[in-house]
Order: C-alpha cells, then sequence, then structure tokens
C-alpha cells in the first residue's frame, strides 16, 4: 500500500476501526475527543468530504497517514504497514461515500427516540426482564426505558446506549435500533478486555458476578457482528483478549478469526456449550433450578 492509496480509505470508518466514536456531526464534520491526547471537550474534527483532519488543540492536521504517523508515532514507512494491517482498508473509499446521506430524512419506517428514563418501571418490560433472568438492579444500571415512534404508533422498550448516541430497543415482542448503531465501550482503565455480541449476555454476566469481586477488565458490547472485524485493533491493545460469541455459525467465523490473528484470544464459548449464548443458558439453567426446587430436589 502507498500513501494515494492509504489516503483514499475513508477517515470516519478508519477511526471507527481503532475504536474511536464521533462525540458530534454537524454536516460533513465529525468533531472526536482527540485520539492523539487527553482532552474533555471534542476538538478533533474530520471533514468527511475533504477526508481531512485537524486537531484544534494541538494546532495540526493532515490527510490519513499523517494521523497514522502522529497516532503510532512511527515513520511514514512503519505507518503504512499499520494502515495495511488494519482491517479498515476493506472498507470503501471516501469517495465513494461522499453521496451517503450522514442524517437521512426521516421515514415512515424510521424508528424515533421520544423519551428515555431511568428507572424502567414499565410493568410489562420488567416482566421480559424477569423472563431474560435479569436482576432489575442490573438492568437499570446499564439501561434506560426509551419511549420511541415508527410510523404513527408509539412504543416502550429496553434501551441500551451505544457510544455513538443509537440505542439498542428490546421487549418481549420487539428487536431493533435506533440510528445511529454502534459499539457499546465501557474503558474501566484495564489491562483486560472482554467482548460480547449482544447486551443482554453483557448483562447476564453482570448478574452471574454481581455477588463476587468482579475481574477488572474493559468492555465491548458488539451489538452487532459487524462491528467485531473493525473491532480487533482495539481489543488487542490488551493483554488478554475475552469473546463471548453466540454458538452459531457467524459467531464462529468471529472467534476463528480472531485465534487465527492472536494468541490473547480466549473463547469463552464453552461455558454455554449447547446453548446459543449466555443469556439462553442462564434462562435455562435458572428454570432448571425451580423446576428442582418445585419437586424438592433443591432447598
Amino acid at each position: 500500500m502507498n500513501c494515494e492509496q492509504a489516503n483514499q480509505m475513508d477517515m470516519v470508518d478508519y477511526l471507527s476501526s481503532l475504536g474511536f466514536s464521533p462525540s458530534k456531526v454537524t454536516g460533513d464534520n465529525y468533531f472526536y475527543l482527540s485520539p492523539l491526547r487527553e482532552e474533555k471537550i471534542a476538538s478533533f474534527k474530520v471533514n468527511r468530504t475533504k477526508n481531512v483532519w485537524y486537531d484544534h488543540g494541538a494546532g495540526k492536521g493532515g490527510n490519513l497517514v499523517d494521523f497514522a504517523c502522529n497516532y503510532f508515532h512511527c515513520n511514514l514507512t512503519l505507518a503504512l504497514q499499520k494502515i495495511n494491517e488494519n482491517p479498515a482498508q476493506k472498507l470503501s473509499s471516501f469517495h465513494q461515500q461522499k453521496t451517503r446521506e450522514i442524517l437521512p430524512e426521516p421515514q415512515e419506517n424510521t424508528i424515533r427516540i421520544l423519551s428515555v428514563r431511568s428507572p424502567i418501571t414499565d410493568m410489562v418490560l420488567n416482566r421480559y426482564l424477569k423472563q431474560r433472568n435479569i436482576p432489575r438492579l442490573i438492568a437499570n444500571e446499564f439501561c434506560k426505558e426509551v419511549l420511541y415512534q415508527t410510523g404513527d404508533k408509539r412504543y416502550t422498550a429496553i434501551g441500551f446506549k451505544n457510544n455513538s448516541g443509537g440505542y439498542e430497543l428490546r421487549s418481549e415482542y420487539f428487536k431493533g435500533s435506533s440510528s445511529p448503531k454502534y459499539v457499546t465501550y465501557y474503558d474501566n482503565k484495564a489491562n483486560n478486555i472482554t467482548c460480547f455480541e449482544g447486551f443482554f449476555d453483557f448483562l447476564t454476566y453482570q448478574a452471574i458476578l454481581r455477588n463476587q469481586e468482579l475481574p477488572k477488565t474493559n468492555i465491548l458490547v458488539l451489538n452487532s457482528l459487524s462491528f467485531f472485524t473493525r473491532s480487533l485493533l482495539l481489543m488487542e491493545k490488551h493483554e488478554k483478549v475475552y469473546l463471548y460469541l453466540d454458538n452459531d455459525n457467524a459467531g464462529r467465523k468471529c472467534v476463528d478469526l480472531a485465534l487465527e490473528r492472536s494468541r490473547k484470544i480466549s473463547d469463552e464459548s464453552s461455558l454455554y456449550k449447547g446453548y446459543k449464548d449466555l443469556n439462553e443458558w442462564s434462562v435455562s439453567f435458572r428454570m432448571q433450578q425451580r423446576l428442582e426446587h418445585r419437586n424438592g430436589l433443591r432447598p
């Protein structure tokens, strides 16, 4: 890969592959907390049309190759090597994305978030949490009760927020998400990271360990397997990576890909072998406990 090829890669997608999401989007301008230094107010701007960046706090900017040199603290040759190793190279160039609508006009089936509140008080939603074996205390710590609209109808759902401001929405009869769709990352300043495919698996993990001292780990909830490949670089920055992906073909492919790339990966799916995911195992285990208690086999 040469400089010209590298600079054709979409800067926003490249930052996403490194684990950075914009704090604000205004037209073609994406504002981030600077990846190059510590700051509390987002002053790192990417103009997606021109595919260039400028760090207002540092007073410097440039193209994607310039960014890689600064981010990895390396020379041009090594920067191109780092970019070439990045899964983002497989994404489309910014020229192909110029015509994409950043903020599409609302359509009839578009999900619009009307209000968000906590704690979750809706009886139907709490019944659904009980069915999924998620304690209210855990749900209210990480989720919200969301009122949303699609078409001319309004509904309530359990909402799990991602790092770009969108919500994963779940209820007994609905599974969807509001835009923008993205991952949810909790930086707990740990050396390890635990990755979940969906947020109910993450909530289950929290519930299982709630009466124990939780191991210090950063958390990544993918919210969609489509974010797995571009999240590998973020995961591989850690000393150990624990994967809790679904026991299906798509999940296995992602695990196999990760194991081929790094020895840091630990596949945790054997813990719920025979079940689709960690939450399904938890629900089944709880039902088994109840049956044993009912039949006098458990005190």
